[in-house]
């Protein structure tokens, strides 16, 4: 199968990655199997990998070789028993997308964890202690008047529209034409100004899998962002979200969706509706109360993040979402589970909840 380009493994129970001679392989997702190590040869052959999701395994290792896999954009290690990162993983060129929840990661701020891939990437780079030979210019860039950078190559290769980290109030509109026709999957738009998505989002609603608008000054989501139907991964993080439009239960591909540090005081009603999930971060909001009789119907929600909200009581019936692999509840008022409880993880935490359902 030379040609095979997208393979799903999910939900079985390898123990190892395969070795797979698949040059034309690019997505692969393993999530949800019994995978503990990741043997360099196992990835070598995938020279165009693009997509790699390894959530929800045992793996305890990355391999420094990591860096061949020079296509890389998405990687996904949610819910394994990663200790330490290679600090090679920074020299991946394309790695736009790095998850990491779950793991009981060891001489990284948590704080660093929440500002998303590129800072942990600068990170990371600045633990080598010899800098990488810096690249050739990159000839497919080019600078349009209105002086945006519109990087060709990302849009073409990789399917990726990327305008991060300009402090912009508005996506220049040379780039969404740059794009058209093209079939992107990834929209970045994180750390500029804006205060609304951009409408221009909806022209790729047969493609878009993957947007990222965290750290910007969104007050509103747009039901326009619903009619992005091939959607997989939201992250809305650091904005100043109060609500989600009910319309967004019509995502039905939708599996994580990252919303911490915005200003919701209650958990977003339409996430119940969502039976896809299988991410919800809502770590440092306001939020109140959770409803465990509504969150036992999302069987797939394997992370729940509730820390630093002003929870005052954790309902004993949020033990019987036994999906939940990490479940975090730290910095909240509640008196119960106590902290000791608290800090024995996920499986201490829904044990104790259950002794306290009423019989």
């Amino acid at each position: 199968m030379l040609k095979l380009e997208q393979l799903y493994l999910r939900h079985n129970m390898l123990c190892h990655l395969p070795q797979l001679p698949a040059p034309a392989l690019k997505e692969l997702y393993v999530g949800n199997n019994q995978i503990e190590n990741l043997e360099t040869e196992q990835l070598a052959s995938l020279t165009a990998l693009s997509l790699l999701e390894l959530r929800d395994n045992k793996i305890k290792i990355l391999p420094e070789q990591i860096t061949f896999l020079t296509t890389l954009a998405r990687l996904d290690l949610t819910n394994n028993d990663i200790t330490i990162l290679p600090p090679s993983l920074s020299l991946l060129p394309n790695l736009k997308v790095l998850l990491l929840e779950g793991n009981p990661l060891r001489g990284i701020r948590r704080d660093l964890l929440t500002k998303g891939t590129n800072e942990l990437l600068k990170y990371l780079k600045g633990r080598i202690k010899e800098e990488p030979k810096s690249a050739e210019g990159e000839h497919t860039a080019l600078t349009l008047p209105s002086q945006a950078m519109v990087n060709v190559h990302n849009i073409k290769s990789l399917k990726v529209l990327a305008y991060s980290d300009k402090q912009a109030g508005s996506i220049p509109d040379e780039l969404f034409d740059a794009a058209a026709d093209q079939g992107v999957s990834t929209a970045n738009f994180s750390k500029n100004q804006l205060t609304s998505i951009p409408p221009r989002l909806v022209e790729f609603h047969s493609s878009l899998s993957d947007i990222n608008l965290g750290f910007n000054r969104l007050t509103y989501c747009s039901p326009d962002i619903t009619k992005l139907l091939q959607l997989t991964h939201i992250d809305l993080r650091n904005n100043q979200l109060r609500d989600l439009p009910p319309e967004m239960k019509n995502l039905t591909k939708l599996r994580s969706i990252i919303l911490n540090y915005n200003r919701f005081e209650s958990f977003p009603e339409v996430l119940y509706q969502i039976f896809s999930l299988e991410t919800i971060l809502l770590g440092n909001n306001q939020v109140g109360e959770v409803d465990p009789c509504r969150l036992i119907k999302l069987v797939h929600l394997s992370t729940l993040d509730l820390s630093n909200n002003d929870l005052l009581n954790v309902p004993p019936k949020l033990g019987l979402c036994t999906s939940l692999r990490c479940l975090s509840l730290e910095g909240n008022p509640f008196r119960t589970p106590r902290t000791a409880i608290v800090a024995g993880g996920t499986d201490a935490i829904l044990e104790y909840l259950r002794s306290r359902i009423p019989t």
